[in-house]
């Protein structure tokens, strides 16, 4: 993920996703500094969200776990999700994909709210759960570039109908994966 947003650096609107992404590049002036927001901070999300299953860090270090914890939500809360749901709307797939890309934007959003808000709580349990499935979510990112790679080295399909497939399976075989761990965690 990293070898690919560093691919945007420095801002380069004919790299890698953007040359097919002209159209909006050209005619919707907010979407190429959304578009970037989502990248670059995206990447903190990941980093972080990684760094949360240390379990040393976890119960050794609950300040920098803490810490750590809050930089993921409020990127995920105030950049990354809101532009992954911005862009979205100009997903390539047509009405499918916009429909999954945005459908996992509003979950993910809704996730990290919901995990902060346990927290808050003093409900533990219920906020590692959550942000698990944030980070299943987050995830997504590379997970979609997984299916991508397989769905074209096996199926040979036209790009289009990868892109529309590959909205969906980047995140919910993550999420359905998450929910079997945290029933899974109940029962022991």
């Amino acid at each position: 993920m990293l070898q690919i947003t560093l691919r945007y650096i420095p801002f380069n609107n004919e790299v890698a996703f953007l040359q097919i992404k002209q159209t909006e590049v050209e005619s919707v002036k907010p979407y190429l500094p959304i578009f970037y927001l989502h990248v670059y901070s995206s990447i903190f999300v990941l980093l972080a969200g990684f760094t949360q299953f240390n379990k040393r860090l976890v119960f050794n270090n609950s300040r920098l776990h803490r810490a750590i914890g809050y930089l993921y939500v409020i990127t995920v809360l105030c950049f990354s999700a809101p532009s992954g749901i911005y862009i979205a709307f100009y997903a390539n797939g047509g009405i499918t994909a916009k429909i999954a890309f945005l459908t996992l934007g509003i979950l993910w959003f809704g996730f990290t709210l919901k995990a902060i808000l346990l927290a808050k709580q003093g409900k533990i349990v219920e906020h590692q759960n959550y942000m698990l499935r944030s980070f299943a979510l987050a995830s997504s990112a590379i997970s979609l570039r997984f299916w991508k790679v397989i769905l074209v080295y096996l199926f040979h399909p036209a790009p289009m109908d990868v892109y529309q497939l590959v909205a969906w399976l980047g995140w919910i075989p993550n999420l359905l994966i998450i929910e079997r761990i945290i029933k899974n965690k109940q029962k022991i």
